[in-house]
């Protein structure tokens, strides 16, 4: 099996960034971004995808966190897309239901190339969690900007749940699962009637037009 890792950097006006992930690891993190809330989370999609991941962000947090959380989830699609590479072999589908306490969350995903995203979570209403302030309403932009730069389908569903930390934890380990189980090499070839897997880019306005899925 080819090294299934990649190592990027971003830096903007508004933050610097620098990721590395093993899809082949065995779970270990070193996550900082300023933002404890978001640390603990993108250590679920580490331990529980068992990737290995390391995460380094510094933001214009006193501004709020949105900078911070898009770009670290666009940088971190984009190190899933290099790592996964052509694809050959993986079982490509994963879904599931991930419970914590009273939340229930629906995962499915695809590594089609083509990124989609169905969020249908409605957010407790809550306050910011964790200091600096998280944004729980920033949770739905985090999976949206990973499923558009990592090329993938990706519905998530919320089955049932009052507490915000328990909704929003319940769906990172679920999107970490399904990306282990769908990353899993069980073959030699791509699996795809049109033999690629490739990822395209495509924006809200014209995914109604696309082709069909490979």
């Amino acid at each position: 099996m080819s090294n299934r890792s990649s190592s990027k950097s971003r830096v903007t006006g508004e933050t610097s960034i620098e990721i590395a992930l093993d899809l082949d690891g065995s779970g270990v993190t070193d996550i900082d971004t300023g933002l404890p809330f978001f640390d603990h989370m993108l250590d679920q999609i580490g331990r529980h995808g068992a990737f290995d991941l390391t995460v380094k962000a510094v933001g214009d947090l006193h501004v709020d966190s949105h900078h911070t959380v898009e770009d670290t989830a666009i940088l971190l699609g984009e190190c899933f897309a290099d790592a996964v590479g052509d694809k050959k072999g993986v079982r490509r589908f994963a879904s599931g239901l991930y419970p914590l306490d009273e939340a229930l969350v629906e995962v499915a995903l695809d590594l089609s190339g083509r990124p989609f995203f169905v969020w249908d979570i409605e957010m407790p209403e809550s306050i910011p969690l964790g200091t600096p302030p998280f944004d729980p309403q920033l949770a739905e932009h985090i999976f949206q900007s990973f499923a558009t730069a990592a090329g993938i389908t990706l519905h998530m569903r919320l089955k049932s749940g009052r507490n915000t930390h328990h909704v929003i934890e319940a769906s990172f380990k679920g999107l970490a699962r399904c990306l282990r189980d769908a990353v899993l090499v069980q073959g030699s070839g791509v699996p795809s009637t049109k033999g690629t897997l490739r990822a395209q880019s495509v924006t809200a306005d014209d995914s109604e037009g696309q082709d069909e899925t490979p």
